[in-house]
């Protein structure tokens, strides 16, 4: 009865987790047996065993049971060998993303992270705050002689570092199956890493990792202050270069800024294109959900839209793309449950909560704090009438932020710069305006308090 059960639960995990993840990692577990509750399964090696415990028990427990199998534990088996327990939660959650099967027509499984199929670059909305991001990813997923190394692409939660991984991953996975491809998070990188110490096989890691033909890994600030993992991805990032093959990182700040990094390795880091997503501006939020509306058109029919609401949106909600799509989700889903049109009024009673969180008021004092914090001078000096360059610019900057980031007139701003008249205001507003489409220190500068200020 429990082999009928497995049958149909195999059929239902092919549609949870992927074709691809399930011929890799579902097809070749061997059930043994239900005895006592726990289900048994045998596997090849440790390394296979402890990857579907983590990533795929909880998918297989939750099946079984559905389809009547009683049972409360699931345990894998290497044959000949002791049983692979089940991962902590703690440690589930940690390396969450499941794994995805290396498309290069090799026995060789890479211990990779699932690549989400929605995140081509056909889905990625293109504006004047990515476009620099978007074309260097692109140039990397055409493949061919690597022409910076690494790529690295930062910015603040939401803004699509992520989405573009993706894209790169699968446009070269399918350009060109034959590559090995390694795209893993870096808490995926150092799970693996401390694995490989305590099961003696550090050479084995070191094989697969170095073998590989374009290494990605995301989120690469959560190696910092992790001594021995620093120093191993040190080697493996030198190992790959000298062999000049593409490395991909990203993280939610710039290599310099990211603490308890060590410098050789933000050195090596900065070698190559460091490239920043810059926070959305109001026309790329207005694509972005012009894009994803025609998804929900589909999705949603009969349900209709009145004019103006995705302006409303794309105004009001700044914080980022993330929590910008999840109340377009809502909202629909919403006017879907009532059967109501959606409208403007519908939009503000059904995301009050979000729109209250975007509303928080920006004061221009918590704005000349940030400004003087950031380039460490005093507030009375930005405030105050000294004209020297190094407190000038600083001062223009917080005038700009002023003008862009709170709804006080020129005169108001001015009186909270030192009693300032609005000409002057107007002026630093533009000259920042004028620079930072020729000073790119300056732009990643304002990118970096933005980000500060509205986070």
């Amino acid at each position: 009865m429990i082999q009928e059960i497995w049958g149909r639960v195999q059929e239902a995990l092919i549609k949870r987790v992927g074709k691809n993840n399930h011929q890799t990692w579902i097809e070749p577990l061997k059930l043994s047996g239900l005895t006592d509750g726990v289900v048994r399964f045998d596997v090849p090696t440790t390394f296979f065993g402890d990857w579907v415990s983590r990533n795929f028990s909880d998918h297989i427990l939750t099946l079984l049971n559905e389809s009547g199998a009683q049972a409360g534990r699931v345990e894998f088996v290497v044959v000949s060998s002791r049983p692979v327990r089940p991962a902590p939660k703690a440690l589930s959650k940690a390396a969450s993303k499941t794994s995805a099967r290396s498309r290069s027509g090799t026995d060789d499984e890479l211990p990779g992270a699932s690549l989400d199929p929605s995140n081509t670059f056909d889905s990625f909305v293109v504006g004047k705050p990515n476009e620099l991001a978007h074309a260097a990813a692109r140039r990397v997923a055409v493949g061919g002689p690597v022409t910076f190394n690494p790529l690295f692409l930062y910015g603040g939660v939401g803004l699509g570092k992520t989405h573009l991984m993706h894209a790169i991953a699968q446009q070269l996975q399918a350009g060109q199956p034959e590559l090995r491809v390694l795209y893993l998070s870096a808490e995926q990188f150092m799970y693996r890493f401390v694995q490989a110490l305590r099961e003696h096989q550090i050479m084995d890691f070191k094989g697969l990792f170095r073998s590989v033909d374009v290494l990605m890994v995301d989120d690469v600030q959560f190696i910092a202050g992790k001594d021995s993992t620093q120093e191993e991805f040190f080697h493996t990032f030198n190992a790959l270069v000298d062999q000049n093959k593409q490395i991909v990182i990203s993280a939610d700040r710039a290599p310099g800024e990211i603490k308890d990094l060590e410098e050789r390795i933000k050195s090596r880091m900065q070698c190559g294109l460091v490239v920043d997503l810059h926070p959305t501006d109001y026309e790329l939020r207005l694509g972005i959900l012009q894009q994803k509306v025609e998804y929900y058109r589909q999705q949603y029919k009969g349900l209709t839209m009145a004019p103006g609401v995705l302006e409303f949106l794309a105004h009001r909600i700044t914080t980022n793309v993330r929590v910008l799509e999840g109340a377009l989700t809502r909202l629909f889903a919403f006017a879907s449950l009532v059967g109501r049109e959606i409208t403007l009024d519908l939009a503000t009673d059904c995301l009050s909560d979000i729109l209250r969180a975007s509303d928080r008021k920006m004061t221009i004092e918590e704005i000349q704090r940030k400004v003087a914090e950031h380039y460490n001078i005093r507030l009375s000096d930005l405030i105050g009438p000294k004209r020297v360059r190094n407190i000038a610019r600083p001062r223009q900057v917080a005038m700009y932020l002023a003008k862009q980031l709170t709804l006080r007139s020129l005169p108001e701003i001015g009186r909270r710069f030192g009693g300032r008249d609005h000409t002057t205001i107007m002026h630093g507003v533009r000259k920042i305006e004028e620079l930072m489409a020729t000073d790119s220190d300056l732009a990643d500068n304002l990118a970096m308090l933005r980000r500060a200020l509205q986070g």
